[in-house]
């Protein structure tokens, strides 16, 4: 609330993947790659042989943008970290402030955009081939849970200690299980609080769109784009909390009991003796 400035960092972010996106469908349309993606592979007349229309121009085209994208959020989420981190420490943070101190450490923000879209595209693949397999899907889950443990607080720790992805993925794990456990529940989630976003957002754009779809779908957009960027800071905004309660700090604001029950230890199973 003192710092409502800091809504702008997720939003950019949306924006700056738009953008992209119109970038990508601009010239993946021009090159033919939209076709490729949507036929991948097509029956050859002469030799009755199933052969792959995507050639290389479309996998670079396609990789370029995945692991842009991926850029784009993972800064605008550092800058918005970094802006938190100093509220909490007891500074008076703006946009301009959160921006330049990513800025800073852009090389090693984008070492760790590489290796999270490198990670997301394996999850990514692994999940498509799971699908219908209940013991794929169920390691596939554990996979995507594990690797968001471990790497939990590297955005912090990057524009924080100014160290490589590889030691601040080190440096995540070792912070988080030290002040948690390894075998966690959350205790806190911001899952239910988008569902109460999105279903406000479709309320306000059905009721101006039943009086107008003029009115309705840009008033839509704009109401879209507040919720998610709000819940978007809230959440940056409490890693960042987390994030200096695990270093032993006390980040003004927050209660330490809010923080330190934010996980438990998972209760152990009464059957089998499974934990």
């Amino acid at each position: 609330m003192k710092d409502k400035e800091l809504i702008f960092f997720p939003i950019m972010g949306g924006v700056g993947v738009l953008i992209l996106l119109g970038v990508f469908f601009a010239i993946a349309s021009a090159t033919g790659t939209i076709d490729h993606l949507n036929e991948p592979s097509v029956i050859n007349p002469n030799t009755g042989l199933q052969e792959s229309t995507i050639v290389p121009v479309d996998i670079i085209l396609a990789g370029t943008t995945f692991f842009a994208a991926y850029f784009i959020v993972i800064f605008f989420n550092a800058a918005l970290i970094s802006a938190a981190q100093e509220r909490l420490r007891g500074g008076d943070p703006n946009v301009g402030s959160g921006l330049s101190h990513a800025a800073k450490h852009v090389h090693t923000i984008l070492g760790w955009s590489i290796i999270a879209a490198v990670v997301g595209l394996i999850l990514l693949y692994l999940r498509s081939r799971s699908r219908g397999n209940m013991m794929g899907s169920i390691g596939t889950s554990l996979l995507s849970s594990g690797w968001a443990m471990i790497t939990f607080f590297v955005i912090p720790i990057l524009v924080t200690e100014g160290v490589g992805p590889i030691t601040a993925m080190k440096r995540s794990s070792g912070l988080f299980t030290t002040t948690w456990g390894g075998q966690l529940t959350a205790n806190f989630g911001f899952g239910i609080i988008y569902m109460g976003v999105m279903l406000v957002v479709g309320l306000i754009t059905a009721m101006f769109s039943a009086i107008t779809p003029i009115i309705g779908i840009p008033i839509g957009v704009v109401v879209f784009a507040i919720g998610i960027g709000g819940v978007q800071a809230m959440e940056g905004i409490f890693k960042a909390a987390l994030y200096d309660y695990a270093r032993g700090e006390k980040p003004l604001i927050f209660q330490e009991a809010d923080l330190r029950t934010a996980y438990a230890p998972k209760p152990a199973a009464t059957a089998g003796g499974y934990a």
